[in-house]
């Protein structure tokens, strides 16, 4: 249970901060989490990219894939999706 452990101990520290210094924590905390999920999208993105010029991605209507997706979902045990 350390990593709970960790939290805590961070949890205690930020609440021992004056009112200003924990809101700015807030912001900076955000805006860096904010920042990490761009870079994931940014890293998906290329990795989708470079997949579709190596020919392993389809290109397809939004209609199709619409399509697709809901005869997924209406049977996931398809796995040619």
């Amino acid at each position: 249970m350390k990593p709970l452990s960790n939290l805590d101990e961070v949890l205690d520290a930020a609440m021992d901060l004056p009112l200003e210094q924990q809101e700015m924590l807030i912001q900076i905390l955000k805006n860096r989490i904010v920042e990490n999920r761009r870079d994931e999208i940014a890293s998906d993105a290329a990795v989708s990219i470079a997949e579709f010029q190596a020919g392993r991605l389809k290109v397809q209507t939004a209609a199709e894939a619409i399509q697709e997706l809901r005869e997924y979902l209406d049977n996931p045990s398809i796995t040619d999706v």
